[in-house]
């Protein structure tokens, strides 16, 4: 199985005019043409199980579509979508705001998906899908450390409670180091399948290891890489996984 992690940022590039005429005015641009070339970095890369962090669900930018949408339909691919505000944030009533969300895009069969949201934090949203084998969360965690702590903890409950293997990926926001992550990684029995520590922000030049694949223990990573492609501030995350049989179900 091969999963595909990547933050696109709504598809609104980065460097080159991103900053121009004035800082972040790239944020505010239409993004289809940025879109198109994700798609096709995507097909040359056919996952099987596709996370995307910060993906625009209609507004202006993407011509009132759903990127994920588009994404799915071109590629063949089964979406699940929704906003990483809760539904009574301010965030969630704010045009543009309201469209910012995260997605998986599966070519294997869905069997089940709901929505979590952390009590702190501006994005809030966990995104837990089941398939036949794995079960997956993705995630955008705080910019906040406290806030993602407390977002930690809810996630080890998620993971803990449930039977399959688990596969976690999202944005963590761990701008003190993969450190953070140390006491959730013992107490669930998950491990980073990027075992060099290798960085994937920003794109252009990779300095921090932000972007998180968390596995269980009875998934063997067979190959993982961080390609140098450089369409959102993020760089995606690739990685092969196999089930080995003959390990236990729980995390």
């Amino acid at each position: 199985m091969r999963f595909l992690l990547y933050n696109i940022r709504y598809a609104t590039g980065h460097k080159g005019m991103y900053h121009l005429p004035v800082p972040y005015a790239g944020f505010f641009k239409h993004t289809r043409n940025n879109l198109d070339q994700i798609i096709d970095f995507i097909r040359a890369t056919d996952p099987d199980i596709i996370g995307l962090v910060e993906v625009d669900a209609g507004s202006y930018r993407s011509g009132k579509c759903c990127q994920a949408e588009i994404i799915a339909e071109q590629l063949g691919y089964t979406h699940i979508v929704e906003s990483k505000y809760a539904n009574n944030s301010i965030a969630s009533r704010v045009p543009v705001l309201k469209m910012q969300s995260n997605a998986l895009l599966s070519k294997e069969k869905i069997l089940h998906h709901c929505f979590h949201y952390f009590d702190e934090g501006i994005k809030r949203l966990v995104i837990q899908v089941e398939l036949e084998k794995v079960v997956f969360f993705i995630v955008h965690l705080s910019l906040k450390y406290r806030h993602r702590q407390n977002q930690l903890e809810r996630l080890h409950h998620l993971a803990m409670n449930t039977s399959k293997p688990v596969i976690i990926g999202g944005d963590f926001n761990t701008f003190w180091g993969s450190r953070e992550l140390e006491l959730f990684l013992a107490a669930t029995g998950l491990h980073n399948a990027n075992t060099a520590n290798i960085p994937s922000h920003p794109s252009h030049s990779p300095r921090r290891q932000i972007d998180f694949i968390l596995c269980s223990r009875n998934l063997q990573v067979q190959n993982f890489q961080i390609p140098d492609i450089r369409l959102s501030d993020h760089a995606p995350l690739i990685c092969d996984l196999s089930l080995i049989d003959s390990a236990p179900d729980s995390p």
